[in-house]
């Protein structure tokens, strides 16, 4: 395959993050809309009458649209499920990404170009033939090793087997975030604790906790000490991206539509350029260094390989949230920008801002920028420090928007 085409998949869990991984150059992004999908708990879902927009900023980066529907139905949903996939088409959003035979079925009938979900759990070629008749592009398993994903690729070349449009089957796999110890992320936990499904998107997260375990006996107790023994770390697979480009990879999913912008624009600025130092020939150590670098900066929970490259046993986190190297602090929001000499007017809300500091800028329209302040001015006068309820301006690497939000970015403690 031409290794310079892997499609690089953003998660887009707000219109910040949507911004974010289109000016990060993703190569498409994906969201949900509504409560029939993966992520309905967890993040801030566009609504069905955000589609025609959503459509039309991707298509003015040159990026393709997922829309994800993702979780099990029921009879009640399906009106609104046919609602929703009626209105992604007339939009132009380019796809649903789905598990539910239902939602598949309204597809094909309806012409809307499908792909098949990771809560498919496909595992061999026998199920992609089978699925070939409704969708262009299928999501392995997460438990399948690469040598696995190989040799599905080069089984589908060899049956020549194609999806509804006539183009061959194309791949994709996740490459980077978090990991759900359940199959595929098909949990029955949270349902039996609290009554909410996982798969109906509504996941309180159990397996995130720490726990004591009780000896029925006699009643002792003991502390699972050190390690959050359901919470796999994250999935990092940047420093084996040639691997799955031979795998026969099309597309490589970020994970994370519960993150922020900054968490969206890091991920995918390094696994886009990760994939363009593979096809250009200059896929070093050192840069799969440096990109590790940034993506420990960002959320995370630690990361390890997955089973991409045979391992037996999963990997646990020990620690609770985020283990990333660095932490946000909210300054303020912006003003005002003047675009001929580039620079922006913020309000200092919270904390103080000094020259030097590094920043980062999130926005509905503006998405994620980030510089470090070299010069502060305040009433047109230089100054190293900007406290609490000041107006001040510096140079930005962007058009800022009024409301924008300003942080400052310290080592995590």
């Amino acid at each position: 395959m031409n290794k310079s085409r892997l499609e690089i998949m953003a998660p887009a869990g707000s219109q910040e993050s949507l911004s974010a991984a289109l000016n990060a150059g993703a190569d498409s992004v994906y969201f949900g809309v509504e409560q029939l999908n993966m992520r309905a708990r967890s993040t801030n879902n566009f609504l069905v009458s955000d589609l025609p927009a959503i459509a039309q900023q991707c298509k003015a980066h040159g990026a393709k649209s997922y829309l994800t529907l993702n979780t099990i139905l029921y009879d009640h949903d399906l009106q609104l499920m046919r609602r929703i996939v009626d209105t992604a088409r007339e939009a132009g959003i380019s796809a649903v990404i789905a598990s539910d035979q239902a939602v598949m079925n309204h597809c094909r009938k309806t012409g809307m170009p499908l792909h098949i979900s990771t809560q498919c759990n496909i595992t061999n070629i026998e199920t992609v033939e089978f699925f070939s008749a409704f969708a262009d592009v299928m999501v392995m398993s997460r438990e399948l090793t690469l040598q696995q994903v190989g040799q599905i690729s080069r089984e589908i070349k060899r049956r020549e087997i194609t999806g509804p449009s006539g183009q061959p089957i194309r791949i994709e796999i996740f490459g980077h975030g978090a990991l759900c110890m359940a199959v595929s992320g098909k949990c029955y936990l949270s349902l039996h604790s609290h009554n909410a499904s996982a798969n109906r998107g509504a996941c309180v997260q159990n397996c995130r906790r720490s726990y004591v375990v009780t000896d029925k006996e006699e009643g002792y107790e003991l502390e699972i000490d050190n390690e959050y023994i359901m919470s796999a770390k994250d999935l990092c697979t940047i420093d084996f991206l040639d691997k799955i480009l031979d795998a026969g990879v099309s597309v490589l999913k970020i994970e994370g539509r519960g993150r922020s912008a900054d968490y969206v624009h890091t991920t995918t600025t390094c696994y886009r350029e990760a994939a363009d130092a593979i096809a250009e020939g200059t896929f070093t150590g050192e840069k799969i260094q440096g990109w590790r670098e940034k993506l420990t900066q960002v959320y995370n929970r630690g990361f390890w390989d997955g089973y991409y490259l045979g391992r037996k046993l999963g990997e646990w986190s020990n620690t609770y949230g985020s283990a990333a190297t660095l932490r946000k602090i909210y300054l303020g929001k912006g003003i005002k920008y003047f675009d001929k000499i580039g620079v922006g007017e913020f309000l200092i809300e919270s904390h103080d801002l000094k020259t030097g500091d590094e920043i980062m800028i999130t926005g509905p329209s503006t998405g994620y920028l980030e510089t470090v302040v070299e010069e502060i001015r305040l009433n047109n006068k230089q100054v190293e420090k900007a406290i609490q309820g000041t107006h001040v301006s510096f140079r930005v690497p962007g058009k800022i928007r009024p409301s924008d939000k300003l942080y400052k970015k310290v080592a995590a403690l």
